[in-house]
């Protein structure tokens, strides 16, 4: 592959990295089932936690690298921030 393609890929792969915890809490909300699912989580174990674990297995699953900066202005309504990767 051309390295102009490759260099593109990264580009579109690097933008979503840093917005992809955001990605899975808008695929959360917009799911109904997915919602009920959560807010029953929430109701038994607190939004933090909920938040907090939802974010560490994004990073595993995906195998992201922490970068320095945090998302404090998400589109979706049901984090305040979260951790960009790159």
């Amino acid at each position: 592959m051309s390295s102009e393609v490759t260099a593109y890929a990264e580009e579109v792969l690097s933008r979503f990295s840093k917005q992809i915890t955001d990605e899975v809490f808008l695929s959360i909300q917009s799911d109904r089932d997915l919602m009920r699912e959560y807010l029953r989580l929430v109701e038994r174990n607190g939004v933090e936690t909920v938040n907090r674990w939802i974010g560490r297995r994004v990073k595993e699953r995906f195998n992201l690298e922490k970068d320095t900066a945090r998302q404090d202005s998400p589109k979706s309504t049901l984090i305040q921030s979260h951790q960009e990767f790159v």
